[in-house]
């Protein structure tokens, strides 16, 4: 195989396996609506994945997420029986993202996975609805073929951008099994219904069963915030209550 382009430091927890890795591998970043990081969240909780290193390097910002009552490093890897997720919840600067892009080829290629599957948002032409087209491009034929025979739009033309379309690019380089997922999803707020389109792709695309039940609670959650907030923000007028015989007007409900 070619030359991989050098990445961040994998590191490994105490007691981990480095041998226990195969199958699929599946990696989200933080980019257009959050989906790739909430997709690979979701599957990590819902199937109870193993954490198994994860990737350092001076650059990146001093910074603990706690998630359940445990800090962690923001970008980590995982594995369960026949999937490996790589995730990184926070969003970094657009000049790293070859680094990033170079790091899962070396997690996926060490790792003896068979395929890997990019989870990426890209936003939302129509601001009228919260439905989510999903569109897909791969290096191979055979999972060109599987998107197509399982409805999902694939790309003719057009340009791919950031950590996906470098792993597209190095994927079509180097032989490799490399399908995105794009999921359309709102710029304006972490979009887990967009996220619960892309996995339920991946449920299809790899036979795993992936529950959805929680990640649509948690984007009706989000949903309901959002108009919420919207509602709120709205301006609101007031009767006049200086005019001689208009203290009592109602007002047109249209101006609320």
């Amino acid at each position: 195989m070619d030359t991989l382009m050098p990445g961040y430091s994998l590191m490994l927890q105490k007691d981990a396996d480095p041998n226990a890795t195969g199958g699929v591998a599946i990696c989200g970043f933080t980019t257009d609506g959050k989906v790739g990081a909430i997709a690979t969240a979701h599957l990590i909780n819902s199937l109870n994945m193993r954490q198994l290193g994860t990737v350092m390097h001076a650059d990146f910002p001093a910074v603990a997420l706690v998630q359940d009552e445990i800090p962690k490093h923001p970008v980590r890897i995982y594995q369960t029986e026949g999937l490996g997720v790589f995730i990184s919840q926070l969003q970094f600067k657009n000049e790293m993202d070859v680094m990033f892009g170079s790091t899962v080829l070396e997690w996926y290629t060490k790792g003896n996975f068979e395929r890997l599957i990019i989870i990426d948002g890209v936003p939302r032409l129509s601001k009228d609805s919260n439905e989510s087209e999903l569109f897909g491009v791969s290096t191979s034929e055979s999972s060109r073929k599987q998107l197509k025979s399982l409805g999902i739009n694939t790309i003719q033309e057009g340009i791919v951008t950031g950590i996906t379309g470098f792993l597209l690019s190095e994927g079509d380089r180097l032989g490799l099994d490399v399908t995105a997922l794009l999921a359309e999803a709102s710029p304006l707020y972490p979009d887990a219904r967009a996220a619960a389109v892309a996995i339920e792709a991946v449920s299809d695309m790899t036979n795993i069963d992936i529950p959805l039940n929680d990640l649509l609670e948690y984007a009706r959650a989000i949903e309901d915030s959002v108009q919420q907030s919207l509602a709120n923000a709205q301006p609101r007028l007031s009767a006049p209550q200086d005019i001689v015989g208009e203290s009592d007007t109602d007002i047109d409900p249209s101006f609320m």
